[in-house]
């Protein structure tokens, strides 16, 4: 700590001496920034101590003038209180410590100043889906010349399509953001390098300060600026673990999807970046742009909105299914049995058995059940949520109705049928016959679905004879072929303590 040293970036130098720290700003004008005479530098200074006091208040001690041989001043200086290098985040993670308690306080401060951070229309204007979608495009637009130079093309395109999708369908996912306040004045440029792991707790350095428009972002995506940095480290799960923290402190019932898709932005900035220095004559940033694309698209198909249909006729174990594999994916499930109860007036555990096609199982009730799962779904669908939907989908036009919702919310459309032999079928419904589930179907009702049901050619098959777990990993399987990595949850699970 003793030691001097000095550190040297393209737009300033840092003189380290004892205990403290001075930052100098370069006289240099790069557009995006504007450093050139010294009253900007003073400014710039002033602002960058008054913005980092938010998160670090004790370490940005004040601004000093830098005077000349003759007295005058000439310049300014940042004055800090010096970090332990070997406390850098970073640092730690690279060389596995443990950083769980750092993390968890990073989140809390990082939740409580978004709680208190300046709001207003500037801020939340960078915070609609169209401000987003014109920096993605804008990034689209920087990185095509590099496909398959300094980027896997094929990679690059799907990105495109999959962020392109997602953003089409959730503008009322980005105006529900934004009447909850929660697009904030943030940090804007949370890394793991300027995290630093004290005894008393984490010291958050360095947010982006010249430029207010960077700095407006959801709170979600200043913290998932933070995960994206920790998956580049290889740290996944400390990644998963931190954003839950941060959801927690912050209340925020965000979905998995935009969780996903903030880490993705936020990945694909950088492969950007990397793909610029690769045309500046740096080879090795190939690597470096290949390696964040990677993690783009991982978290794109992850995130991607699904409509999946769970069907099967009764005692196929479609519900078991259905649950269970809405557990996996944190998303949303719709039951048929408990929608129509529910328009009819009645709890889910009321019996409303009646002979095939009378009572409220007619064919208006059921068309009504059916438009009333379609009218859900697309609501949820537009708030970026992954709906899973049970029922029998023996009728070829309940699964047109959904597939037209699939179309115009821009959800991706998954079919799941479950199968079981017959015996296996008939033992479920006489032992469910005995509790009171939502379900009313008997062995007559199944026999006489199975005669009009039409082919479903356009669903995968799931092996229900066997155990949850076997039919949940096929499901698995058909709803995310690239992987069921990163299936973040709303709360995930935590380590103890």
């Amino acid at each position: 700590m003793d030691a001097a040293a000095v550190s040297e970036t393209h737009i300033g130098v840092v003189f380290f001496v004892g205990d403290r720290a001075y930052k100098l700003k370069k006289p240099v004008d790069l557009g995006f920034l504007d450093f050139s005479t010294r009253e900007l530098r003073e400014r710039a200074c002033r602002e960058e101590v008054r913005l980092n006091r938010r998160f670090a208040p004790d370490v940005y001690l004040g601004v000093s003038d830098v005077h000349g041989p003759d007295g005058e001043v000439c310049d300014h200086l940042v004055v800090m209180r010096r970090m332990p290098v070997e406390r850098r985040l970073s640092t730690l993670v690279e060389a596995g410590e443990p950083v769980e308690d750092a993390l968890r306080g990073t989140a809390r401060t990082l939740a409580a100043w978004h709680a208190e951070a300046p709001r207003g229309p500037r801020v939340t204007a960078q915070g609609t889906r169209d401000a987003l979608r014109g920096r993605w495009n804008d990034s689209f637009a920087q990185v095509r010349p590099f496909h398959d130079r300094a980027i896997d093309g094929a990679a690059a395109t799907e990105i495109e399509d999959l962020t392109t999708a997602f953003l089409a369908g959730r503008e009322a996912l980005f105006d529900a953001r934004i009447a909850e306040g929660r697009v904030v004045d943030g940090h804007g440029d949370l890394l793991t390098g300027d995290i630093f792991c004290l005894d008393d707790g984490p010291r958050i350095l360095d947010c982006l300060e010249f430029d207010e428009e960077l700095r407006s972002l959801d709170g979600l995506d200043d913290a998932s600026f933070l995960a994206m940095d920790l998956e580049r480290l290889g740290a996944h799960g400390l990644a998963e673990r931190f954003i839950g923290w941060y959801g927690e402190f912050a209340d925020d019932p965000a979905p998995p999807s935009l969780r996903h898709h903030y880490v993705a932005y936020r990945a694909f900035v950088r492969a950007k970046v990397a793909c610029l220095r690769y045309g500046q004559g740096v080879p090795e940033a190939a690597g470096e742009a290949r390696s964040y694309a990677e993690v783009a698209l991982r978290h794109l198909r992850a995130g991607e909105v699904d409509l999946i249909l769970v069907g099967g006729l009764p005692g196929t174990g479609k519900s078991t299914v259905a649950g269970a594999l809405a557990d996996r994916l944190g998303c949303s499930l719709l039951s048929s049995d408990r929608v129509r109860k529910e328009l009819a007036g009645l709890p889910p555990e009321d019996s409303a058995a009646a002979p095939y096609g009378t009572g409220i199982y007619t064919p208006e009730w059921s068309r009504r059940t059916y438009r009333e799962l379609a009218d859900r779904a697309a609501k949820l669908l537009r708030l970026g949520e992954t709906v899973i939907l049970d029922a029998s989908w023996s009728a070829k036009e309940d699964r047109d109705l959904l597939a037209a919702v699939a179309e115009r919310e821009h959800a991706h459309p998954t079919s799941l049928r479950c199968q079981a032999p017959e015996s296996v079928t008939a033992e479920r419904m006489r032992v469910r016959a005995r509790s009171r589930g939502a379900s009313d179907a008997d062995a007559g009702i199944a026999a006489a679905m199975r005669a009009e049901a039409a082919p479903w050619p356009e669903s995968a098959a799931v092996d229900t004879g066997g155990t949850r777990e076997s039919s949940v990993e096929q499901a698995l399987a058909v709803v995310r072929p690239a992987g069921a990595e990163h299936v973040w949850h709303r709360r995930p699970l935590l380590p103890p303590g």
